[in-house]
């Protein structure tokens, strides 16, 4: 069975798009990912699988804010907001919280994208290891992906 990493990185080339991988040793929090790969901690891709009213999606903030539960709800026009259980999460995408990469057609999760990872020429990433980050344009992101956007992070 093809990792989610090999599943990745035949999505991004089949796309054209050039990016970079980068392997270190493991990180578990955004700012240590930030640390490790000598980035800006705004130019982090942070995935976050939720449960919206009964459909799971996944939603991607910068990694220097957190999810606004109240304005995704409004963007989203959904009653109820949570995120998933550690088990929920491995369940749907066979990966640990954390190592998700922000690209939730790898799981056939919506993917919905906070507009202010725009800003960001470049965004980095986790790609289903806590040892591996992918660097990519934000517009090669958005283009392969085309995730929903809208402002949802404080």
């Amino acid at each position: 069975m093809e990792s989610i990493f090999d599943r990745l990185n035949d999505k991004l080339a089949a796309a054209g798009v050039a990016y970079d991988v980068l392997r270190h040793a493991p990180v578990f929090t955004s700012e240590e990912a930030a640390a490790v790969r000598g980035t800006s901690l705004a130019s982090g891709a942070k995935a976050l699988v939720c449960k919206a009213d009964e459909q799971f999606v996944l939603i991607i903030v910068p990694a220097d804010r957190r999810l606004a539960g109240k304005l995704f709800r409004k963007a989203a026009g959904v009653k109820s907001l949570r995120f998933a259980s550690k088990e929920e999460v491995e369940q749907l995408t066979g990966l640990a919280p954390g190592s998700i990469p922000p690209f939730g057609s790898l799981f056939k999760l919506p993917t919905w994208c906070d507009e202010r990872l725009a800003q960001q020429p470049r965004i980095n990433f986790n790609a289903g290891d806590h040892t591996i980050s992918i660097s990519m344009a934000y517009d090669d992101f958005a283009r392969v992906e085309q995730p929903r956007l809208g402002t949802f992070s404080e």
